[in-house]
């Protein structure tokens, strides 16, 4: 083997497992209301990916900041507003969600992102589905 194909080789297992996979990605909301006659699926971006963590199975060895739990959340985001069709005048038919420009791996901020894991399945119309792109 060559020099240079062990080294490539080398820096690959090195550095290949310390670098972060957290970018926008397309997702898919379904948006319904009581009132509403219709389902809305929203087609946005969400921060999805992995990101490296640093957690010790010596956990009582090591201080709480020496700990690291990242996961991948919004760098810069906006949010829009659509209409969910079909609903009566005394409702309010709008709906405003996120829309991620981009990410990184940091602290998960409870402010604007869900930090537990989904435990029930949501994500789906019961009703008449209205795509939405916007």
């Amino acid at each position: 083997m060559s020099p240079f194909f062990v080294m490539s080789l080398l820096c690959g297992l090195i550095f290949g497992q310390t670098e972060s996979l957290c970018a926008p990605s397309e997702y898919t909301i379904h948006v319904e209301k009581r009132e509403c006659a219709y389902c809305l699926a929203i087609n946005t971006t969400i921060c999805a990916g992995f990101c490296m963590t640093r957690d010790s199975n010596g956990k009582k060895l090591f201080l709480r900041s020496a700990l690291s739990q990242n996961v991948c959340t919004y760098k810069e985001m906006l949010y829009r507003t659509a209409l969910i069709p079909g609903c009566p005048h005394h409702t309010i038919p709008y709906y405003s969600y996120p829309v991620a420009l981009s990410c990184k791996c940091g602290k998960c901020n409870t402010d604007y992102s869900d930090c537990v894991r989904e435990r029930v399945r949501t994500n789906y119309c019961t009703k008449p589905q209205k795509l939405c792109n916007l």
